[in-house]
């Protein structure tokens, strides 16, 4: 299938759509598609403006002349059939719904804005963009059918629509329909991710020891970030406690003084270079005497969650040749109900499993008087860089960059690790030098260049072809 007459095509479908795809891009960029449980109900099981934007994408993908199918809210999908018929089918899945706007913008945060050559909006990288160049790419093949050519296989679009928070929707749809024969997701950094981490989470929680010299302890914001500033109130003078680096004290009212911590934050996948503020703070308390008998040993328990981000302290360190060094974070700490709380956050090789580590973690929590709890566990992902899929996916990039195509592993999670045979393929690439203005995706300003996305499109385009030709 795959000859320059193809690739010429391509070249000329591309240049045909662009516009219309900019356009689609634009339309769902206007949804403020963030998940909102406090609102769901029936047939929109992860909020309305999550649904918005799915009814939209549904929408778009018939307007494109695709057979579409809603699965009950959770998410949809659109075919475009193959003479291997609906049960044998080769996917992409990419979402629609997006992260918090968040603050910093200087430009319109729910609207395409073009600068420069880029596409700036929430979503335009994290995947609304990525996801309608799948659809067009699915476009490109319904008018081959439509002009009398068969597919080998059907080939199927999934518009997924809880990727940022828990990635409910894919159980939901496996549990309704059969697995791909491979499956990629445009949801990551060319060349291409064949591997991913194993994914976990959980909590520590103290007795009820709160009060006694620390009123309250709050850092954090998420489990899968390294806290950057962390506070304390205490029962303390704050004119009398010491300076130190990190740390800033203030009045807090009658007998009271709060500390902040700064750190440095980052992903929990990537703490090199970070410094978590709950040990910056445990560490300052500690040493001022700050702290109870009980409210001590916490503490102590914070010192050896913080000491290092690799597990090494808390006993768990872990590596392995595909994915490196496990990480072990601690994330958000809270104040309840006379209780302290702490979270951690592991990306695991293939050398240890989500039970080995909640096993020592549960001892760790025994020996500074605490309980603890896993909230959440995935398996590591991998799919062999060998596999016929994966070359066709990697000779694709090479041809359209003319860079070397190897696959790598991540700590991060990808829709990609729901399946047997998968992999996270663009379209972000790594190797484009971008302005200083431009925002990266979870960021303010978040933007990606038209020409990536472009040539983005012809390497899916291509690459879809290539496997219509494979034995799957």
């Amino acid at each position: 299938m795959v000859d320059e007459q193809f690739k010429q095509q391509v070249d000329a479908f591309v240049d045909e759509v662009w516009e219309d795809v900019v356009a689609d891009i634009d339309r769902l960029v206007r949804h403020e598609s963030v998940e909102d449980l406090s609102a769901a109900e029936h047939g929109k099981p992860w909020g309305p403006a999550s649904w918005g934007a799915l009814d939209e994408a549904e929408r778009m993908a018939q307007r494109l002349g695709l057979d579409v199918t809603d699965v009950d809210g959770y998410l949809g999908f659109a075919d475009v059939p193959g003479a291997s018929g609906p049960e044998r089918y080769v996917a992409t899945i990419a979402h629609t719904d997006i992260v918090p706007l968040g603050l910093g913008w200087n430009f319109p945060a729910l609207e395409v804005t073009r600068r420069d050559g880029y596409l700036v909006g929430r979503g335009v990288q994290d995947d609304k963009g990525p996801f309608v160049l799948s659809l067009y790419a699915a476009h490109f093949f319904q008018r081959l059918v439509d002009a009398g050519h068969e597919l080998p296989y059907t080939l199927r679009c999934i518009i997924g629509n809880n990727e940022e928070t828990g990635m409910g929707d894919v159980p939901y749809y496996l549990e309704r329909y059969p697995e791909p024969l491979f499956c990629f997701s445009p949801d990551a950094d060319f060349p291409l991710i064949c591997g991913e981490k194993g994914l976990y989470q959980g909590r520590f929680t103290s007795g009820k020891v709160a009060g006694e010299k620390i009123v309250e302890l709050d850092g954090g914001t998420v489990p899968n970030a390294i806290c950057s500033q962390a506070t304390a109130v205490v029962r303390a003078d704050a004119e009398a406690l010491p300076a130190a680096e990190r740390i800033q004290i203030e009045p807090a009212g009658e007998g009271l003084a709060r500390i902040t911590a700064t750190g440095i934050g980052g992903h929990a996948s990537m703490p090199e270079g970070t410094v978590n503020a709950i040990g910056v703070l445990a560490r300052y308390l500690l040493a001022q005497g700050l702290a109870g008998e009980g409210e001590r040993s916490f503490l102590e328990l914070l010192v050896t969650l913080t000491e290092d981000a690799y597990g090494r302290a808390a006993g768990v360190a872990a590596e392995d040749d595909k994915f490196g060094k496990l990480t072990l974070v601690a994330g958000v700490i809270r104040t309840v109900d006379g209780r302290f709380t702490q979270t951690v956050d592991s990306r695991y090789p293939t050398t240890t499993t989500g039970e080995a580590i909640t096993k020592r973690l549960a001892e760790l929590a025994a020996a500074h008087d605490c309980s603890y709890e896993q909230t959440s566990g995935d398996a590591p992902f991998y799919i062999s860089p060998e596999s016929p899929e994966i070359q066709a996916l990697l000779d694709t990039y090479s041809e359209y960059t003319g860079r070397e195509g190897e696959a790598f592993t991540i700590g991060g999670g990808t829709y990609a690790r729901h399946f047997k045979r998968a992999c996270a393929f663009g379209p972000h690439d790594p190797a484009e030098q971008t302005p200083e203005w431009v925002g990266m995706e979870h960021g303010p300003d978040e933007a990606i260049s038209e020409e990536s996305l472009r040539q983005a499109l012809k390497i899916y385009i291509v690459s879809i072809a290539r496997l219509m030709e494979l034995e799957l």
